[in-house]
């Protein structure tokens, strides 16, 4: 019986390594898109600012633009964790007092002000804008799935479906009416995180009254 050969090469990256690379990429491309533009940036500037190759670039994501996605995503399930045990009787707004939504929601990582003026570019490239709406899109049906599980719903009932589409608007609509209204290249970070907050407490307001 042959002896097995022994492993050789660089060991497997585990997913929490492939999630931080992911990271380190999109930290990367979101300061080079604002300091120098869309256009201008390329795979190989992305990757020798991270310290890997034009090609592992692409091997994590299919587009420069795509490359962003980590931070426009980051927290959708921390968010619906909150959906899922929000009380009954308590308002809408006050489930993300606590910050988790400014620290975690969606286009909200620990780098808010460079987040901001990506936001901010989505406005006039649509290559960002595309990857945008496309994480609010997969985001609707976590929302959904939290909000029929604390009511004790199927999966497809059409309600929380209409809820969480509610919901998932309103973050989108504060979000961006937030970072449209932040023009300061460095404001306070304390200040950024009242003015989101804000934000996004009035957009969940209108939501919970519902339509008049």
């Amino acid at each position: 019986m042959t002896a097995a050969r022994p492993r050789t090469g660089r060991p497997p990256l585990t997913e929490q390594r492939k999630a931080e690379i992911r990271l380190e990429i999109a930290r990367a491309a979101v300061d080079l898109f604002v300091e120098q533009g869309v256009t201008a940036t390329t795979g190989e500037q992305i990757g020798q600012a991270v310290g890997v190759s034009a090609r592992t670039v692409w091997r994590y994501f299919p587009s420069k633009e795509s490359c962003v996605q980590p931070l426009f995503s980051a927290g959708i399930d921390v968010i619906a964790e909150c959906l899922r045990h929000w009380r009954p009787g308590e308002p809408l707004e006050e489930i993300f007092d606590d910050g988790l939504l400014a620290d975690h929601g969606p286009a909200q990582g620990p780098e808010h002000t460079t987040v901001d003026a990506l936001v901010r570019l989505t406005r006039t490239e649509p290559g960002l804008r595309a990857v945008w709406l496309q994480t609010y899109d997969e985001a609707e049906p976590a929302f959904a799935r939290a909000l029929a599980e604390r009511a004790g719903l199927p999966v497809d009932d059409l309600r929380p479906v209409i809820e969480a589409a509610m919901f998932n608007a309103a973050l989108r609509a504060a979000v961006e009416h937030h970072a449209w209204h932040t023009t300061d290249p460095a404001p306070d970070a304390t200040a950024t995180r009242a003015g989101l907050q804000s934000a996004l407490r009035t957009a969940l307001e209108v939501v919970a009254r519902g339509l008049a």
